[in-house]
């Protein structure tokens, strides 16, 4: 059975950084690709970032170069790295995996396994 776990989220200022976490198990993360979401409220779940089982990444655009996934094969953890945060990245954040082997897309639907969410909450 799969199971991801939030942790890290919490309140911080505005430029300010969090480091967030998803504890897998259940998963053979180093065989394949885990993604990071967020929902802020009123708005669909949007796609943040990939790693895949070779350790490569792929970002959102958007993000501009503020967050950084990475992921501990050994420890079977996934991360994100946030700095420089604003009011706009305020959200729940979801660790995701797909069922079938590295074929992380950018759509919530083509996942099916999902954290509980940890809460961002970013102010002045």
């Amino acid at each position: 059975q799969v199971q991801l776990v939030e942790s890290g989220g919490g309140s911080v200022q505005i430029g300010g950084s969090l480091k967030l976490s998803c504890a897998v198990s259940g998963y053979t993360i180093h065989r394949n690709c885990m993604a990071w979401f967020r929902q802020a409220p009123g708005m669909q779940r949007e796609w943040l970032a990939a790693i895949y089982s070779d350790s490569s990444t792929n970002y959102a655009r958007f993000l501009n170069d503020r967050f950084t996934i990475s992921k501990d094969n050994t420890e079977m953890n996934l991360y994100l790295q946030m700095n420089n945060l604003s009011s706009e990245d305020s959200a729940v954040y979801y660790c995701a995996a797909p069922r079938i082997q590295n074929a992380c897309l950018f759509e919530a639907a083509d996942y099916d396994y999902w954290g509980q969410g940890t809460q961002v909450i970013v102010s002045s």
